[in-house]
């Protein structure tokens, strides 16, 4: 990873997460339920936010089958793409651990950091190319305001080169952030390291 930021209470390090409901003790999970952890995270069965959300096993599920669906299917808008898309939303949703964590995913896919440190500082002007910019753009107006979308909102994206494919794969990555911000910020809290 490149070197941390700290900007404006949102960071590129690895923050915890506290769940302020009760989690599932692994002891007294049922089967399905260790099923579900399995395939839906490496670090689902130690998660808080995992063992939050397996108390509805099938719901989260869905969850990881659509999330992983949305953030690593080949083809269509690129990876790091994705996640800046997805650390934007964060950033403007003020989900500082999902902007932790994307910001590092972009960062690790990008080998560059400077329009993380952008998007932290002011995401309305963040972006180091018009194509950047315009994605930028398109995922704060998408969270922010999603009624006023329309046909003339993708005249940006296209104008960058982006097809068709890739402007879905944008709002969904935009849209899943939009609901696991929620879930996450109404959950729990981020933990900072000591």
């Amino acid at each position: 990873m490149s070197a941390p930021l700290d900007i404006q209470g949102f960071t590129n390090r690895s923050l915890g997460w506290k769940a302020w409901l009760p989690t599932l003790d692994l002891a007294q999970a049922n089967p399905a339920q260790i099923a579900v952890l399995e395939e839906s995270h490496p670090q689902a069965k130690v998660s808080q936010y995992y063992l939050t959300l397996i108390h509805q096993p099938e719901v989260l599920r869905q969850r990881s089958l659509a999330f992983n669906a949305i953030m690593y299917a080949p083809g269509g808008l690129s990876r790091a793409e994705r996640e800046l898309a997805s650390a934007v939303v964060s950033r403007i949703n003020e989900c500082v651990f999902c902007a932790s964590v994307h910001a590092q995913r972009f960062e690790q896919l990008a080998k560059r950091n400077e329009v993380i440190a952008q998007v932290f500082a002011d995401p309305y002007t963040a972006g180091t190319t018009p194509r950047e910019r315009a994605i930028v753009g398109f995922a704060i107006d998408l969270t922010l305001v999603p009624g006023e979308i329309d046909a003339a909102s993708l005249v940006p994206l296209r104008e960058q080169g982006l097809g068709d494919g890739e402007i879905l794969d944008l709002i969904h990555a935009i849209a899943i952030f939009a609901w696991a911000n929620r879930l996450m910020l109404n959950l729990g809290e981020p933990v900072w390291p000591d």
